[in-house]
């Protein structure tokens, strides 16, 4: 199974997402936002990254940005369930636009999720 990277700045949704990937036959990492991801990617270049796209001091598009910048080449899912008066498909159309190889909108299940790492593994 694959390594993964997991960014996502909501603590219980962090968790839950983690223990269904490792559940799943992972191995999992998670960060609380982008700036820890980065380094985190850095020091360990996983094989996937799942990252939220709506995070404090550096989010999912910024993140996705400065992976590239650092060489890092996993393939990411952008996750996002919108926030305010910004949709998830808005989140999560930026987020194709700066290369990601799927998206998810919030809440997804475990098949969906499942599906996507498929695809980009």
């Amino acid at each position: 199974m694959a390594n993964i990277l997991l960014i996502e700045d909501d603590p219980i949704f962090r968790d839950m997402l983690g223990e269904m990937l490792s559940r799943g036959g992972h191995q999992v990492r998670t960060a609380c936002d982008g700036e820890q991801g980065l380094d985190m990617a850095k020091s360990q270049e996983p094989e996937l990254i799942i990252t939220d796209v709506l995070m404090p001091k550096m989010d999912g598009i910024e993140t996705v940005i400065a992976l590239e910048k650092a060489g890092i080449r996993a393939p990411i899912i952008a996750i996002s369930g919108g926030r305010r008066s910004i949709s998830p498909a808005f989140n999560l159309e930026s987020a194709t636009l700066m290369g990601v190889k799927a998206t998810l909108t919030k809440p997804f299940t475990w098949a969906d999720l499942r599906q996507a790492i498929d695809k980009v593994l």
